[in-house]
């Protein structure tokens, strides 16, 4: 990855045009061919960018204190970045090598843990009885009250597919023979829940919630949870 901060005027030339006066900003160029340019603001969004794969044209442009010009070109569009440059401040590359990806260990248990902290996403006067309620077979992720003083089961997975659907069915049939908790529906939460499952545990007398990691974390995305 090479990362530029330059005073650089940017001018996009495609299906559409755009232009950036002249400013300090951060030019990345990563080794897949994707370039984007950045400000001090914005979080992760470039001001603008070029997605893989594309070619960079570097040549000497001297124009108005310009020193030199950069000609990003798509290699199937034909769309073009030209960074028109007065001045680079920083300029750097590094290997970073193969990434290893996200690893994804520990969502289901902090899934759990905000859900059972913010109970009441599931629904308004909803409270929490325990976390890991265990049973013969093993734990179940939330055991909750409804508005009603209904008990709830609460099943939570990352991808939700059949073989929750299943466990959490397992997990009911016990509960409902305890008189003290009896009748207990479920309810099966994931980030992704798979089309089978659903229809599995629409059969099975089961609701199905989709759970927005980042809502549930207090990042606001599009104002709603689910």
């Amino acid at each position: 990855m090479r990362l530029v901060i330059a005073k650089c005027s940017v001018d996009y030339a495609g299906r559409l045009t755009a232009h950036l006066p002249m400013a300090p900003r951060l030019v990345l160029i990563k080794s897949d061919g994707s370039v984007s340019i950045h400000a001090d603001d914005r979080a992760f969004k470039p001001l603008n960018w070029m997605n893989p794969p594309c070619t960079v044209r570097e040549e000497a442009f001297e124009e108005n204190g310009a020193i030199a010009r950069w000609t990003v070109t798509h290699g199937k569009s034909g769309e073009q970045l030209i960074l028109t440059i007065n001045e680079i401040l920083h300029d750097v590359s590094y290997e970073l090598g193969v990434d290893p990806g996200l690893q994804k260990d520990g969502v289901e248990a902090h899934l759990q843990e905000l859900l059972a902290e913010h109970i009441t996403t599931l629904g308004d006067g909803w409270s929490l009885v325990r976390r890991e309620y265990p049973t013969a077979i093993g734990p179940v992720d939330i055991l909750c009250r409804d508005h009603t003083r209904g008990t709830v089961a609460v099943e939570i997975k990352r991808r939700g597919d059949i073989d929750g659907v299943e466990q959490l069915t397992r997990y009911l049939e016990l509960l409902n023979r305890d008189p003290l908790l009896a009748p207990v529906r479920g309810i099966f939460a994931a980030q992704e829940i798979k089309p089978q499952a659903k229809v599995l545990a629409n059969d099975r007398g089961i609701d199905c919630v989709t759970l927005d990691y980042d809502a549930l974390r207090g990042i606001e995305r599009d104002g709603t949870l689910f």
